[in-house]
């Protein structure tokens, strides 16, 4: 098995079954989601592979932006498989569920940005997934949807995280419902960031990723932590609990550096 945590930028390499991951020179990473059909279906083999995918990407202090994405254009993550589903009692069905959690957690909490490419449907536990990425880039044919309660089941785990991101009622509407969306309602609702062609669907991550590259690395790795926060805490000490962390920020070079360069960089001429 591939030890992701010493790849190189310019690697790569078969992280096990379902994953495959290439980083280029400025340390972008791609995981590419594999082996799991042509809709990226979450069984058990799956979920564990992406998990201990990410995990050991997440410890390479070389990766700077995470860009998640499977290897069909159909989908990014059809959802969880349903045929294992239907056999599950109470406590297989927890164990299942606790699997699926672990995974999205290793995406919400990855130190570096992670950007979902989506280039088509995104259902039930994979629109949770999707949910834990910084940043979502779409097709405009990929169609959105929280289909469990059609299949006797809630909306459960990062379903959590929609409230937050689009609303209580849009939120309602999909999990009460099980109504699909297509991508323009989802770039309405805030669900996605850009909608675009699918033949522009890189061009525009790539502009995201340049975006990210022009900040400082720990910079962003902090602000990522500092969002995870505001998310929790009461307003009030979301506010004071920053002060020690930009002081902190301040024991690296990053901020030296960078204002060095803002104050230094070159000014056109007066007219």
């Amino acid at each position: 098995m591939v030890d992701a945590t010493n790849l190189k930028p310019g690697s790569e390499a078969e992280l096990n079954k379902h994953c495959r991951v290439a980083i280029d020179a400025r340390g972008v990473a791609t995981l590419t989601m594999c082996n799991a059909g042509p809709l990226i279906i979450f069984g058990t083999g799956v979920i564990n592979a992406v998990r201990e995918g990410i995990e050991r990407l997440a410890q390479n202090p070389n990766i700077r932006v995470l860009i998640i994405r499977g290897d069909s254009e159909r989908a990014f993550v059809g959802g969880a498989d349903i045929k294992e589903m239907v056999n599950l009692d109470q406590k297989s069905a927890e164990a299942f569920i606790t699997r699926l959690r672990d995974a999205c957690e290793t995406v919400r909490t990855f130190p570096a940005p992670v950007i979902a490419r989506v280039p088509g449907w995104v259902l039930g536990g994979g629109l949770e997934f999707a949910a834990c990425c910084d940043f979502r880039i779409a097709s405009d044919a990929s169609h959105y949807g929280m289909p469990e309660v059609r299949v006797g089941i809630p909306s459960v785990i990062h379903a959590a995280l929609l409230p937050r991101l689009i609303g209580s009622s849009r939120t309602r509407w999909l999990v009460m419902t099980a109504a699909n969306i297509d991508a323009l309602t989802a770039l309405d609702w805030g669900l996605v960031d850009v909608v675009t062609t699918a033949g522009q669907l890189d061009a525009e991550v790539e502009k995201l990723v340049q975006a990210l590259l022009a900040c400082g690395q720990q910079a962003l790795a902090t602000q990522k932590k500092l969002m995870h926060q505001w998310e929790e805490l009461p307003l009030s000490q979301a506010i004071d609990a920053t002060i020690p962390v930009f002081g902190r920020s301040f024991l690296t070079d990053e901020p030296h550096r960078a204002m060095r360069e803002f104050v230094n960089r070159p000014r056109p001429p007066k007219k």
